[in-house]
């Protein structure tokens, strides 16, 4: 049979160790803050769309639904395009940029809507004005290398990057961050309390003795503080006692009770 804990003894652990708990919650929401706030670099998003269609029949303008199907279909093969350092080392070098096709690739995310054909080409940067230069130089390049890499020469541009005046960085994101770190804190401060409460031998109750040490239990002595004990129910005399060698009383003792 597995071994169940009562709901009173867990909130018991709980209220004996709130204060460590409630230090750990704290503890991580200030770490997570200062990390947040001073610690953490920020860093800018910046878009720039763009279609690509197959070139038109000679027999009609308009493109068929097997035209559309094709083109959504060789998305990926445009998304690995835009990421091969045919692309990216054209871009490097239009931008003078200080790190190589490798770091620039961890940088860009290319998606597209599902059954679309618009591709979304997204930079990551510290600086929102470099994040929108790669975005739409990365776009620019894709448009003129791509009818020699495939047999494509529609390419439309949708939306250019461009940096809003009151533009916020992406991350850090200090409320989400505090937040989870709450929520560990507190996950974090609660299994301790309960390893502790686990690890603690300590015999505090009758329950401990015949629990741990399997012994009955006579009876308990109580213990009672001098505050307990109220002035007006006992009156304590003076008393002036002598103990003889034989172990008796001798003098006189005043006691009023």
């Amino acid at each position: 049979m597995e071994e169940t804990i009562p709901l009173k003894e867990i909130f018991d652990v709980i209220k004996k160790r709130f204060w460590m708990i409630v230090s750990f919650v704290v503890g991580a929401a200030l770490i997570a803050a200062v990390a947040s706030y001073f610690l953490l670099t920020p860093k800018y998003e910046s878009t720039s769309q763009f279609i690509v269609n197959q070139g038109k029949t000679e027999e009609e303008n308009q493109y068929s639904v097997n035209d559309i199907k094709s083109n959504v279909e060789i998305i990926n093969t445009y998304n690995v395009i835009i990421t091969s350092n045919a692309i990216l080392a054209k871009v490097v070098d239009d931008l003078n940029l200080s790190y190589g096709t490798s770091t620039l690739e961890d940088k860009i995310d290319v998606s597209s809507e599902e059954d679309s054909q618009v591709v979304n080409v997204t930079v990551t940067d510290t600086d929102p004005d470099m994040a929108a230069d790669i975005a739409n130089s990365i776009v620019g390049t894709f448009k003129e290398d791509i009818p020699e890499i495939l047999d494509v020469d529609n390419v439309s541009i949708l939306t250019e990057a461009a940096v809003k005046s009151d533009q916020s960085p992406v991350s850090p994101r200090p409320k989400l961050n505090i937040a989870i770190a709450i929520v560990l804190g507190g996950m974090v401060g609660v299994g301790l309390a309960f390893l502790l409460e686990y690890m603690d031998n300590t015999i505090r109750t009758e329950e401990d003795v015949e629990k741990k040490l399997g012994l009955p239990v006579f009876g308990s002595i109580s213990h009672i503080d001098a505050d307990d004990v109220r002035p007006d129910q006992y009156q304590f005399g003076t008393s002036n006692t002598q103990i003889n060698r034989g172990g008796g009383l001798n003098g006189s003792e005043k006691k009023t009770i």
